[in-house]
């Protein structure tokens, strides 16, 4: 039996030299920068340290552009942002130890957000791998350990010819629906050692496409075709498999109402005549939801937040496209399609027929009303004002990054995204400090768009140092901190709980002194001036701050 060969790539008399020899003075992690570039990469975010200085030292030998934060967890939340605007990997450079473990919590945030970061961990030299107790730097018993359950899959390297297999095998693997963060870790003298292994050319890490299984998309057609009732849940797996198109199509072809999740803003337009909105936290949605005779739930798997704290008690056939399998049915029964959803709702789209609904459009229209009267019943108005100056003020195309504070819990529910993946905050995972450092990864992303970062006076001190970050690479990015003296929504939550709130109350600095004080401009507002002054922040150049003071109320929950 013969095999032709001479499809195969010719090489140049030049290439093949290039190959053969070479340039001198490489090492491992000359192998780790010209993998990520040679499977795409533009930007990595990270941190130095010393088992990891291969790495960094290589990256002067590269073309990546280098995006360096203060804090290892501030670096990963900027690299989640990073994944979801573009879609694409975004890498992660960390050291071993307290730099890989403080990085955990972001990647907790990327995990349940389906974003794909890439972090590439050095570790302990070769010798000390396997749980002996050696007493190197930064030495943990099982470094992977402390990881493996927050990643989608752990990689790990002990010569420096299994680099670049490695990263590309992670780089599929954050890619692969549903996205995710991925680790691969690195010994130091691996990382260190010169190579002479040819120069990483062009490497191929294509994920495989999630279809539909077509006896699903069959069956789930037929319900929905034959439905009285059918409505949809949108959640961020719309977003991010850049679905919106269809799933506005199909709802229309269907007349179903659409209601999305916090983490599916923007996926369906706020305006549109059968949109319910994001009033999630609303007993009247919940409702509605239920008596739907026939439920599509795409891209969400109905967690704590999407079934008003697990209220919901759906009444009718409820079918659920999720890309993340462990999802499918977990909360509730499901006619379950583990599918990507853009696939889904396109093969949806055209086995569906076409149902008109003439009511449709008014019972919506019913349900908002009687949002509108509970929240107006509750004198909310400075709340309300505050969430529409920010509106008013931030450009349609702007992404907007929200920390978990109150004016952020009000945005899930009220805030028009108008556009799809503008509008994202940490509600996968639930940490403080999100919103100013994923600004950052959105603005090294797209350095032409400005981008709004939404903070409490409690969750900026945990990213304050960033400001240096923003400045340094004069990113054009503002930063709103909403100043109510503590842990808001906790303060919220004691009170009404107990009576009396314990541990919630902060000193806290002069923000736009300290904000000055690494050379960014800073303004304090108040509710009247906050669409004005957050709309010069906005179009200023470079990174900015306001200032707001404000104690603001969250709406009075229906699910207790």
């Amino acid at each position: 039996m013969s095999h032709d060969h001479d499809d195969r790539p010719q090489l140049t008399a030049a290439q093949a030299a290039a190959v053969l020899t070479p340039p001198p003075g490489r090492n491992g992690g000359d192998l780790v920068v010209e993998s990520l570039q040679g499977l795409g990469a533009t930007t990595v975010f990270g941190l130095p340290g010393q088992h990891a200085l291969g790495m960094f030292d290589a990256l002067r030998r590269s073309s990546l552009r280098y995006v360096g934060l203060r804090v290892e967890n501030n670096a990963g939340f900027a690299a989640d942002a990073y994944g979801r605007i573009t879609g694409e990997v975004a890498p992660l450079l960390l050291s071993t130890g307290p730099g890989a473990l403080t990085s955990l919590a972001a990647l907790q945030e990327a995990a349940a957000a389906s974003a794909p970061v890439l972090a590439i961990s050095s570790q302990v030299p070769t010798a000390g791998l396997g749980g002996g107790r050696h007493g190197y730097l930064h030495e943990l018993r099982d470094q992977q350990a402390s990881v493996r359950d927050i990643v989608k899959s752990v990689h790990t390297v002990r010569s420096a010819s299994q680099i670049p297999s490695a990263i590309a095998a992670a780089w599929e693997s954050a890619l692969t629906a549903p996205h995710g963060p991925v680790w691969v870790e690195i010994p130091q003298d691996v990382l260190l050692a010169e190579t002479t292994l040819p120069v990483v050319s062009a490497m191929d890490a294509t994920p495989r496409e999630l279809y539909p299984r077509p006896e699903l998309t069959i069956a789930a057609a037929h319900l929905l075709s034959n439905a009285e009732r059918p409505v949809i849940i949108a959640g961020g797996g719309v977003v991010r498999s850049d679905a919106s198109g269809k799933l506005r199509a199909l709802a229309e072809k269907l007349d179903a109402p659409v209601v999305t999740t916090f983490g599916g803003k923007g996926a369906f337009p706020w305006e549109h005549p059968l949109s319910l909105r994001s009033w999630l936290e609303d007993r009247h949605t919940t409702d509605f939801l239920e008596d739907a005779d026939v439920l599509l739930v795409v891209g969400s798997g109905l967690g704590e937040l999407s079934s008003n704290y697990h209220t919901f008690r759906p009444r009718g056939r409820v079918i659920q496209i999720e890309a993340d399998a462990g999802k499918l049915e977990s909360n509730h029964p499901a006619l379950g399609i583990h599918s990507d959803a853009r696939e889904a709702l396109a093969e949806l789209l055209e086995a569906v027929e076409l149902r008109e609904d003439a009511g449709a459009a008014e019972r919506v229209a019913t349900v908002l009303e009687k949002v509108r009267v509970r929240i107006d019943a509750q004198e909310l108005t400075l709340e309300q004002r505050v969430l529409a100056a920010v509106r008013e003020a931030l450009p349609d195309a702007s992404p907007s990054f929200w920390d978990m504070t109150i004016l952020a819990y009000w945005a899930w529910s009220a805030f028009d995204a108008r556009r799809p993946n503008t509008m994202h905050s940490a509600q996968g995972a639930g940490g403080l400090g999100y919103g100013f450092p994923a600004a950052i990864g959105a603005a090294s992303a797209d350095p032409t768009t400005p981008v709004l970062a939404v903070s409490g006076d409690g969750g900026a001190m945990y990213s304050i140092a960033e400001l240096a970050t923003a400045r340094q690479y004069d990113l054009p990015l503002t930063w709103l901190i909403v100043d109510d003296g503590g842990y808001g929504i906790l303060r919220e939550y004691m009170t009404g709980a107990f009576g009396e709130a314990t541990g919630t109350e902060l000193s806290r600095p002069d923000f736009v002194a300290l904000a000055e004080s690494f050379g960014v401009p800073a303004v304090r507002t108040t509710p009247e001036s906050l669409a004005a002054d957050l709309g010069n922040a906005l179009a200023a150049p470079g990174p900015s701050v306001v200032v707001l003071p404000a104690l603001l109320r969250m709406f009075e929950p229906t699910h207790l």
